[in-house]
């Protein structure tokens, strides 16, 4: 069982996960697919150094699919398959494994045929990106179910029609999590059922939208048997914000400090270790398959380290199935 982090370093000041230069800077420069794999480097060896192993890429990593009205950038791919493989070779020899989030733009269940056929360029991209970095069965793009608009079982159909027209070796890489506020994961099984996606369970979104009353641990057993056998799933874990959100408001003299209560949603800094304790050993008494877990605290690896750090102080057991 690994831990992962995603895209931005906090340990490391000054690394990058992505060129975020415009294709319209003035200066003429603009953003280019060799310095986003120089800033990849950089990160798999604070990787190595600090033995985490499972990593979720920037999916603006290549500029072609960060500006896709820019086609003359699709060229870099090409200029670049020297770095590509170079870069390959280092994540397959420090066994990382590596996932990409598509952007919340990606949409697959909306009936705008505009949308629909930028999304699946766009997964076609980063699918081909995977393919280019060797990335094993196990990396998959991520991706949420899209809106309601008004009908969720008209939306649930389309997403399937969608999704069925994307390459049977794209359709491989995708993978589909259930969110907090629309689909739950009864609606993703019944969308998995139809198309074979395999499922991401996203512990925090299930406590949250949870309308069928689906025990946790049966959604979470019911996502990871979507998973081909022989490559391991992964889940999602974060824990939910208890801290005040800090507003600021306009008034003579200057800004005011205010404060609001913290929304469930929304993911903490770091990860409770008592909670994850808990809830990981729960899984292992449910008899669950093992499994990778990416934290999506808004500390990322700083996150990911303490927790790891927690363990070791507070349940050396639970630190015993998570590889580092």
């Amino acid at each position: 069982m690994h831990l992962g982090f995603p895209v931005a370093v906090q340990g490391r000041p000054g690394l990058r996960a992505y060129d975020s230069r415009s294709p319209q800077a003035p200066d003429g420069s603009g953003p280019h697919l060799s310095v986003s794999l120089t800033y990849l480097r950089d990160i798999l060896r604070y990787l190595a150094q600090t033995h985490i192993r499972f990593y979720r890429l920037s999916s603006r990593l290549a500029p072609h699919l960060a500006f896709p009205r820019h086609p003359e950038l699709t060229a870099q791919v090409d200029q670049c398959q020297a770095e590509l493989a170079h870069t390959a070779d280092l994540l397959r020899r420090d066994r990382v494994r590596f996932t990409i989030h598509a952007e919340a733009s990606v949409i697959l269940d909306s009936a705008d045929a505009t949308l629909t056929d930028t999304s699946l360029a766009h997964l076609r991209g980063l699918a081909g990106l995977l393919d280019r970095l060797g990335a094993g069965p196990e990396g998959v793009v991520v991706v949420h179910t899209g809106g309601v608009y008004g009908d969720k079982a008209a939306a649930q159909a389309q997403f399937c029609r969608n999704f069925t027209r994307l390459p049977l070796a794209v359709q491989a890489r995708v993978a589909l999590e259930n969110d907090d506020d629309r689909f739950g994961l009864s609606d993703v099984l019944w969308i998995h059922r139809q198309t074979g996606v395999r499922l991401v369970f996203d512990r925090l979104h299930h406590l949250v939208f949870n309308p069928d009353g689906l025990d946790e641990f049966e959604a979470l057993a019911l996502a990871l048997s979507t998973w081909p056998r022989g490559v391991r799933p992964k889940v999602h874990f974060a824990s939910p914000r208890t801290a005040f959100n800090v507003l600021t408001a306009p008034e003579p003299g200057g800004p005011r400090r205010l404060l609001a209560a913290p929304r469930w949603t929304q993911h903490a800094d770091y990860v409770n270790p008592f909670e994850f304790v808990d809830w990981l050993r729960r899984a292992r008494a449910f008899g669950l398959p093992d499994f990778d877990i990416m934290l999506e605290a808004r500390g990322r690896d700083l996150a990911l380290l303490r927790l790891r750090a927690d363990l070791e102080q507070f349940a050396p057991d639970v630190r015993g199935w998570i590889e580092s």
